[in-house]
């Protein structure tokens, strides 16, 4: 059976994929340049946001 790739992560997830801190991840949320979700009390990162925010720094970067 195949393993689905997850659609949200956690901030210290998302943080993990990234190679940056958690700090960085907040910094990133309240600049509003990373969306988020919010279930109950647990704030998540859609992997689409992730996807959206490397491809606005690669066009900045270039």
């Amino acid at each position: 059976m195949a393993t689905r790739a997850p659609v949200v992560l956690t901030v210290a997830e998302a943080a993990q994929v990234l190679k940056i801190s958690r700090w960085s991840i907040y910094q990133l949320i309240r600049a509003r340049r990373l969306s988020t979700v919010t279930i109950g009390r647990r704030r998540l990162v859609p992997v689409a946001a992730l996807i959206e925010l490397l491809g606005r720094l690669t066009e900045e970067a270039a």
